[in-house]
């Protein structure tokens, strides 16, 4: 491997470190959130109208951003059952269309994702102070990633797993 791959990949160790780390709070955020919405109206018979919509922000960037890590990690996004059947020399080949393919849906994702942003940053959210832009900001920036780690996959493969032992 080349050390300019080599010094882009390690680069990008800290930006996947805080990928996992936001996706795991997030998902504990989605947990507390969906718990105090419950208690809120069955125990104090007053739902607060915020939850929800943050419950949703909780769970889009827990799902974007644990995406983007298994893409990192090649563990998602990944054709697997084809890509092991294939001999060596086809298996990379399919393992480069396949974080190409990646690559490209993170960009749409990206790409919409921010144009949704924009567009719906002038709105208020219903039940929650906050602009309903902000609903499409794990979308783009969790397509971004996405993008970006396929696109370190390309570049930088991980080694090559032998397959278990049957």
């Amino acid at each position: 491997m080349s050390e300019a791959k080599s010094k882009f990949s390690a680069a990008l160790n800290p930006i996947a470190s805080a990928t996992v780390a936001i996706a795991g709070v997030s998902i504990i955020g989605m947990a507390v959130v969906q718990g105090w919405q419950v208690f809120a109206r069955y125990v104090l018979n007053s739902a607060p109208s915020w939850t929800e919509p943050m419950a949703l922000f909780f769970m889009a960037t827990t799902m974007m951003f644990g995406a983007a890590a298994g893409v990192r990690s090649s563990r998602h996004f990944g054709f697997f059952i084809l890509v092991e059947s294939a001999r060596p020399p086809v298996r990379r080949m399919l393992r480069i269309v396949a974080n190409l393919i990646a690559a490209c849906t993170g960009l749409m994702l990206a790409i919409w994702g921010g144009e949704m942003m924009i567009d719906a940053w002038d709105y208020r959210m219903a039940g929650a102070p906050l602009p309903q832009g902000f609903a499409f900001m794990p979308l783009c920036v969790g397509g971004a990633l996405i993008a970006l780690f396929a696109i370190e996959r390309v570049l930088v493969p991980l080694p090559e797993q032998q397959p278990a032992a049957e």
